[in-house]
């Protein structure tokens, strides 16, 4: 007789005679509209898809499964929430960059027979593929390699998967005498299996997944630049091409992208850095800042700027440079952050005085070394510390970027000492500040505040990230309740700092493009390990809470990102020379001198130019330099006590009583926060 049968909770059926699990030859499917349906093991996407409608398996070109992007035609092996993926989803995007990358290898090896391949992943904004070749590719050859790419493209092959054994894939990868394929495969886990996706009769080894076919790729792509590159970044080993290329989904898309990246070009702040005079950089000094004076001028008014916005709320401290091991042992630096620190050993002859020490790469552990200094009762609470403190940290040579990466920089760095009800509240504020400070500079559009969760390397208890995550959460609904549209939220998981979790602050620029610049981060373990404390209301010892704050991040980045924002044509508070008074010929030259002093008496940051040139000539150059304003002076003027005023990016000019103009110009060059509090004075 056959077993009677009972199914389980688990979905598995069992055998009442041998209790052993016999599994369902069904799956349940739950679908975005909430819909819950039952179909056979094993089924596919694709399948699903007709089932529903043709139109719909014709759009779609790959499913995700609880989330998970899976090719479209994978046998679907358990119950999940299902989602279609049209070409248009934002998650197909990578899919088309992906598969972009495949049909540019074989396009290279169709056209350059013997041409190995190595990997080909997609990165931010685009694609890369590796080749070995002993001839390199050059952007020359990029005309022939797209031609090719459509071709493939317009042959439309689908994307197919084999599973094939290690060894069948080394010997048939060895036979092609694709050796840095047999290498790869060598690398795969053995718990992973091989996959590889074919397009045609090419075919390659990858993780996927892809979509159904090549003409779901389009042809709203480019390839970009080569650079070499050495196999798996070692200088050992041999030296391949990298081609990148972008690929969106239309081609209105592309062309956007195109013509930021032109923009960007000409934004450059390395070379408007050069052009304006701001600063330079050297080899005896790698990736440190030489700032020369009209950068040092931005400098300081953007130095000037946030210490007035923190009056009152802040004290300024400083933390010494350099510091004993010890210290950052205690704090959990050397152990954590330790290939990111330059450290020295003292060079005293005495036993004692052989001690190691290191420049610091933060400047929290100093506050808490400040916070310790005296008693502190939960009445002086919360007590924030500010300091503008010069960090270094090591880049690698390859990473660093003129003022975006270096080694040396000054942070606008804060750390508030609280308790835990106060925590809330802090990064309130803190979030207030960070927002009304971009608003001053320009950066009033969209921002994206994003919570980063527990890393896997990290200090403190379980139970102490729960709590700061929690607390965070919470923090991050009120500011996007308060942000309404303009601020985008996202959860960032694992990117926190070792020591707690914390919020970026991503802004975008004029052109469109996204920087990470302030954090709050909430940190219950520092104080603890330094055992610093305050005397609560019952005479107790607490922990205080630290939350580390930064605005502007790196103050040599910012002015970077700033530098590209305006196009090296600052706001006039900002410009590091506001003015320049010159003249038509000789005869205004003593009516100049006049003006330029009025103007400085006045406070404004002005230059003279009395050189015998034509008007023209001086027009053009100072306009090359980004003066935002020219005061143009000749016997008329000096007879009328006027000036003639030339504003950068316009033709015109206008004269005014000289002042009038520079009345004008003293109110432009006020600073917005000093605006603010005459306004609510």
């Amino acid at each position: 007789m056959p077993d009677d049968k009972k199914p389980s909770a688990s979905g598995f059926q069992y055998s009442i005679t041998n209790l052993k699990p016999v599994e369902s030859s069904r799956v349940a499917l739950t679908f975005p509209d909430g819909a819950k349906r039952e179909f056979p093991k094993n089924i596919t996407g694709l399948e699903i898809a007709k089932g529903i409608s043709p139109s719909l398996a014709k759009r779609t070109v790959a499913m995700a499964l609880d989330g998970v992007v899976s090719d479209l035609a994978d046998p679907i092996l358990h119950d999940a929430r299902i989602e279609f993926i049209a070409r248009d989803d934002a998650r197909a995007l990578e899919m088309i960059r992906h598969d972009a990358a495949h049909v540019l290898a074989e396009a290279v090896q169709t056209l350059w027979p013997g041409t190995q391949v190595t990997i080909g992943p997609t990165i931010e904004n685009g694609f890369f593929y590796d080749f070995f070749r002993n001839e390199p590719f050059t952007p020359e050859d990029f005309a022939a390699i797209e031609n090719k790419m459509r071709e493939i493209i317009a042959r439309d092959k689908p994307f197919t998967k084999e599973i094939w054994t290690r060894e069948q894939a080394k010997q048939v990868f060895r036979d092609n005498g694709e050796l840095f394929k047999v290498e790869l495969v060598d690398a795969i886990p053995a718990d992973q299996t091989i996959k590889i996706y074919k397009q045609g009769d090419w075919f390659d080894l990858c993780r996927g997944p892809h979509m159904t076919s090549t003409g779901k790729i389009g042809n709203a792509f480019k390839l970009m630049k080569v650079a070499g590159a050495y196999w798996r970044g070692d200088s050992n080993n041999p030296m391949l091409t990298r081609i990148y290329g972008t690929a969106f989904a239309k081609q209105e898309e592309l062309d956007a992208y195109l013509k930021q990246i032109e923009e960007a070009e000409k934004r450059d702040h390395r070379k408007l850095g050069r052009e304006l005079d701001l600063f330079h950089f050297q080899e005896e000094g790698p990736g440190v800042v030489f700032w020369h004076a009209r950068g040092w001028t931005i400098f300081q008014a953007l130095i000037a700027y946030m210490r007035r916005r923190l009056a009152g709320d802040y004290d300024e401290v400083n933390a010494p440079q350099i510091l004993d091991k010890s210290l950052w042992e205690t704090s959990g630096h050397w152990e954590w952050y330790r290939e990111n620190m330059f450290a020295a050993q003292s060079a005293g002859d005495e036993a004692e005085d052989k001690r190691w020490f290191a420049l610091k790469p933060m400047n929290c552990p100093g506050h808490v070394q400040i916070f310790k200094h005296g008693l502190k009762s939960y009445r002086d609470l919360p007590l924030r510390l500010a300091e503008f403190g010069v960090v270094h940290r090591y880049e690698p040579s390859g990473a660093m970027h003129g003022l975006m990466r270096v080694r040396g920089f000054t942070q606008d760095d804060a750390h508030v000492f609280c308790t835990e009800a106060q925590l809330a509240d802090e990064c309130l504020k803190i979030n207030d500040l960070i927002l009304s400070t971009y608003a001053d500079f320009g950066f009033d559009g969209d921002l994206t505040v994003k919570l980063s969760t527990r890393p896997e390397k990290r200090v403190g208890t379980d139970e102490m990230w729960d709590h700061a995550e929690r607390v965070m959460a919470t923090v991050l609904s009120e500011i996007q309740a308060q942000g309404h549209n303009r601020i985008k939220t996202e959860i960032n998981p694992g990117e926190g700092a070792f020591y707690g979790p914390k919020f970026e602050y991503v802004l975008r620029d004029a052109i469109g493009r996204d920087w990470q610049c302030g954090t709050t981060q909430v940190d219950f373990n520092l104080p603890e390990r330094f055992g610093a404390f305050y005397i609560d209301a019952d005479g107790s010892k607490k922990v205080p809470v630290m939350v580390h704050r930064a605005i502007c991040g790196s103050m040599e980045r910012f002015i970077g990102i700033l530098i590209e924002h305006y196009a090296g044509n600052f706001p006039l508070w900002l410009a590091p020379t506001q003015a320049v008074v010159t003249t038509i010929t000789s005869e205004g030259d003593e009516y100049a001198k006049v003006v330029a002093a009025a103007a400085r008496r006045a406070g404004l940051r002005v230059e003279i130019d009395l050189r015998n040139e034509k008007i023209n000539y001086k027009v053009r150059e100072h306009s090359l330099a980004k003066i935002p304003a020219l005061l143009v002076v000749g016997k008329k003027e000096a007879e009328s006590h006027s000036v003639s005023i030339r504003r950068l990016g316009s033709e015109g000019q206008k004269v005014m009583p000289t002042d009038e103009a520079l009345a004008m110009l003293v109110d432009e060059a006020t600073p917005p926060d000093v605006k603010r509090a005459r306004a609510a004075r």
